[in-house]
């Protein structure tokens, strides 16, 4: 960990916790470069979030611009489907069960992957919706419709997708 400041008088320093500030700032640059959300939304944080997580929990240095290898594995990692929350969890644990305890970046990370599970937005229930229009069958037709079915559900199936998107368009 780097230290934010040594006082020269033995003192230890405040642990800065600079790799999921690093993290959370690729997501951010991530999402902001999409514009698919204003940042001042619930949605943008678990999007932001869980992007975070995604890049301060998977293996490789952050580099300071994001290598093409880099987007792929991010995009591999985030693609619906896949067992992105079983992942978070295992890597989580492992980093808790190593020896020296948590420090400041583990701290912020188990934060934010609490507020993405314990917290729930209302979004479209895409289920409950129908077929899409590029089945077969016909969909709703009038807007009225999709927005009325909605559920609640944890923030990051909805972050994820969000953040999903917004490596695609990086």
């Amino acid at each position: 960990m780097c230290r934010e400041r040594h006082d020269g008088a033995g003192g230890g320093g405040l642990l800065v916790p600079m790799a999921w500030m690093y993290a959370e700032y690729i997501a951010d640059e991530l999402l902001r470069t999409g514009d698919l959300m204003e940042p001042a939304t619930l949605e943008y944080r678990a999007g932001r979030d869980a992007l975070a997580l995604t890049v301060f929990l998977s293996d490789g240095a952050v580099a300071e611009a994001l290598p093409a290898t880099r987007v792929d594995e991010l995009r591999l990692l985030t693609a619906y489907g896949t067992p992105w929350r079983r992942w978070v969890c295992e890597r989580l644990d492992a980093l808790e069960a190593a020896p020296g305890g948590p420090g400041p970046d583990l701290t912020l990370a188990l934060a934010a992957w609490r507020w993405l599970e314990d917290t729930e937005l209302l979004a479209a229930d895409l289920d409950a919706i129908g077929p899409l229009p590029w089945e077969a069958a016909a969909a709703p037709e009038e807007p009225e419709e999709l927005d009325a079915v909605q559920v609640w559900t944890p923030a990051w199936q909805l972050g994820l997708p969000l953040g999903h998107l917004a490596i695609h368009l990086y």
